[in-house]
């Protein structure tokens, strides 16, 4: 229940700006389930279609939600660069097995302004050989930026594909000191 003694819709998004466009942010009552880059209208629609689908449950837009406010809150102050990292509950319903597995690891052990390989990642996991199925997973990312798989690169120094464009993934990047920012 809320402060009014309202009980909290399962499932609450909003939309916020950020330095790469708009960003859905959604969140359970577990904690943020998903972010989804390039947030427009038609975006935002199959995004929160993919949520009731997996869910049960239709997803109401909540800006002002408790769910959501320290999330908005974290995500405005890294694009500020004010944030360096994260903390906030994470709920990993959307992902499983390996894939959870590797982006925990992602999470928890590749610090804001530094990067890693595929198959450094994949390592890092006990499994040494599965560099394509780490990229597999940061394909399946459903809290990109948050679980920052803008930080995970191809070993001879290529930058790797990247689910929110290339272009995206420059910007955090260079937001990070990792790469210069773009002259134009």
């Amino acid at each position: 229940m809320d402060s009014q003694g309202q009980v909290e819709p399962r499932v609450v998004w909003a939309v916020v700006e950020s330095g790469i466009g708009p960003l859905l942010l959604a969140a359970s009552r577990d904690g943020l389930v998903n972010v989804v880059f390039h947030a427009t209208d038609a975006v935002r629609d199959r995004a929160v279609e993919r949520l009731a689908s997996r869910f049960g449950t239709e997803p109401v837009e909540a800006p002002g939600s408790p769910l959501l406010a320290e999330a908005i809150r974290q995500v405005e102050g890294y694009f500020a660069g004010r944030r360096r990292d994260f903390d906030l509950p994470l709920d990993w319903s959307l992902i499983s097995g390996f894939n959870r597995e590797v982006l925990r690891e992602l999470a928890s052990g590749v610090p804001y302004g530094t990067v890693v390989g595929y198959g450094d990642l994949a390592g890092r996991v006990g499994q040494p050989g599965a560099a394509q199925a780490v990229g597999t997973a940061m394909g399946a990312n459903p809290l990109p930026v948050v679980v920052p798989c803008h930080r995970v690169v191809e070993s001879g120094g290529g930058i790797g594909g990247f689910g929110g464009g290339l272009e995206t993934k420059r910007k955090l990047l260079a937001l990070e000191g990792v790469l210069p920012e773009p002259l134009f």
